[in-house]
């Protein structure tokens, strides 16, 4: 049997977007659509590691043939007073967990918590959900997002995206930017998990809104993020994807590494 953990304490007009089929298109690096898969999770929840690690299998495998898995994994807050501090963890994603939990009609929030284009959400260490899921994600089209290569200035990291400015009139959303470590590890010493080692991937260290598809049809869009003073810079991600308003169902997504 599954197990999830709870917190019944948190508590909190999805449209379809039509354009045109030749408006959308693939991801064009890989020929693969892209899928953003969200892992709510923490250290402190002795039931995220398994998500965890399938989490990892997603990004390492991409064992759905037409869909590019982009991941993102967001450390909730609410497990810190419980014996160990997650290092990674942010009220920020608990507010995002707490929005989709409220839209997606689930009682409360828990962890692991798995949601797939902000469509789908299940027991985040549910494989055969999960492959089922992204599978038929991968089917639907997707604004075909474009991003610049990063720059970076201390800790500074910029980049643009783009999108023809006649799907960018035409689009209603909004956009949204990641810094994300490929791979993080910690020793957990106290807590559920105390005397583990905890292997992660997709850490989410920065998300910031940048703007709406709408800005798009100005040209392209530049944003800036700060990353954390411990993120290694060789090797973070930036993430830029578009989401129906009011955190709704992800319209594309696209994803670089900082040092190509």
């Amino acid at each position: 049997m599954l197990q999830i953990c709870s917190f019944s304490t948190y508590f909190l007009s999805i449209f379809f977007l039509a354009l045109p089929v030749s408006a959308l298109s693939q991801s064009a690096s890989s020929n693969r659509t892209p899928v953003l898969v969200e892992l709510f999770t923490s250290e402190g929840c002795s039931s995220c590691p398994p998500a965890d690690a399938l989490l990892a299998k997603l990004d390492q495998d991409q064992p759905i043939q037409n869909a590019e898995i982009i991941v993102l994994g967001e450390h909730v807050d609410y497990w810190d007073n419980l014996g160990w501090h997650d290092r990674f963890s942010s009220h920020q994603y608990t507010e995002r967990q707490s929005q989709y939990s409220a839209r997606l009609g689930v009682d409360g929030v828990y962890t692991p918590q798995m949601i797939v284009d902000g469509s789908d959400q299940f027991v985040g260490n549910d494989s055969t959900h999960a492959r089922r899921s992204i599978t038929s994600a991968a089917q639907k089209a997707k604004l075909n997002l474009s991003l610049s290569r990063p720059v970076v200035d201390a800790r500074k990291i910029s980049a643009s995206v783009s999108l023809p400015a006649y799907l960018a009139s035409s689009s209603h959303g909004e956009l949204y930017a990641a810094l994300v470590d490929p791979t993080d590890v910690t020793d957990v010493r106290k807590g559920e998990n105390g005397g583990r080692r905890l292997q992660h991937v997709g850490v989410v260290r920065n998300l910031q809104r940048i703007g709406s598809l709408k800005d798009l049809g100005a040209g392209p869009l530049n944003f800036s993020l700060n990353a954390p003073g411990d993120a290694n810079l060789v090797n973070i991600r930036v993430v830029v994807f578009a989401q129906e308003n009011n955190q709704g169902n992800v319209l594309g997504a696209v994803v670089t590494d900082v040092k190509r």
